[in-house]
């Protein structure tokens, strides 16, 4: 199955996945989603994730979703750089979520990491998503 925005696909299932108060879903597996999980685990958004084979076979990533008194972590998930119209952002335009209590996820030269990561590099580039 070929997907056309992997990256959103995956943060539409773990938005559904929360909704329904599953405490895991699983993904296909691919290095950038893998780049962005680490984001949201060092963040503290998810609890972790994993590598797995799928019952086709395929490579699949199992990512523990987090809760804090039955509700989820995760209030709010955006895409915000698309494969139709890409958001490409220096260090001192990226944005800051919710006056700093959420995180914008950035591909920059320097690996995939947080708005605050970035800043304190001093580099920017593509914003891909934000989580609150």
């Amino acid at each position: 199955m070929s997907f056309s925005d992997p990256l959103g696909d995956m943060l539409t299932r773990i938005r559904n996945a929360q909704m329904r108060g599953k405490s895991t879903v699983r993904t296909p597996a691919s290095k950038l989603r893998v780049w962005v999980l680490d984001v949201l685990k060092d963040e503290g958004y998810i609890r972790g994730h994993e590598n797995v084979t799928g019952a086709n076979g395929l490579p699949e990533i199992e990512i523990s979703l987090k809760y804090y008194e039955g509700a989820p972590v995760i209030r709010e998930v955006k895409r915000v750089s698309t494969p139709g119209r890409r958001v490409y952002m220096g260090v001192r335009d990226i944005p800051s979520v919710r006056q700093g209590l959420g995180v914008s996820v950035v591909s920059t030269s320097k690996g995939v990491m947080s708005d605050a990561a970035a800043r304190a590099a001093n580099v920017g580039g593509e914003v891909l998503c934000t989580v609150f």
